[in-house]
């Protein structure tokens, strides 16, 4: 399970023109999910990501984490995390879960986040044509891949 994580002062997301998800101080999560994704992937991303400490403190330092600072997430499914680049120009997707695997896992992620975070988040719609709309503070951006814990 792959994640990028944007510190934002607002984002949004919008299906058709209907706002579907809004937040201010938080965080937007891309998430991107493959065949082999599993419970501990979840529980692992969404422990690291609640507690990591990207928010500045009152000195200026990154020592708060989105539960510190009272932000609240916003998740959206992001299938092209996993491109493969490797041959050609055009991305290869075979590493992307297929619906029937991804789907159920997204919203396991989705429950698992809001215990993590102890309260809702606020979400895209899966498998959905979405426009994002994000101010990123700082920027702060990273890259989490349960499958490479660095």
């Amino acid at each position: 399970m792959r994640t990028v994580i944007q510190r934002v002062s607002k984002a949004s997301v919008e299906i058709s023109t209907a706002r579907v998800g809004e937040i201010n101080q938080g965080l937007l999560l891309l998430i991107g999910i493959e065949e082999d994704d599993s419970k501990q992937d979840i529980d692992w991303l969404c422990r690291k990501t609640c507690n990591m400490r990207i928010f500045s403190d009152e000195n200026g330092n990154m020592n708060l984490s989105v539960k510190h600072v009272g932000g609240d997430i916003l998740v959206v499914s992001q299938f092209t995390l996993h491109a493969s680049t490797k041959k050609g120009n055009r991305p290869s997707f075979l590493k992307s879960a297929k619906p029937g695997i991804s789907k159920p896992l997204y919203e396991e992620f989705k429950k698992q986040m809001e215990y993590e975070l102890g309260k809702p988040i606020y979400c895209g719609k899966f498998g959905a044509d979405m426009k994002i709309t994000l101010v990123n503070d700082g920027p702060v951006t990273i890259v989490l891949d349960s499958k490479n814990k660095e």
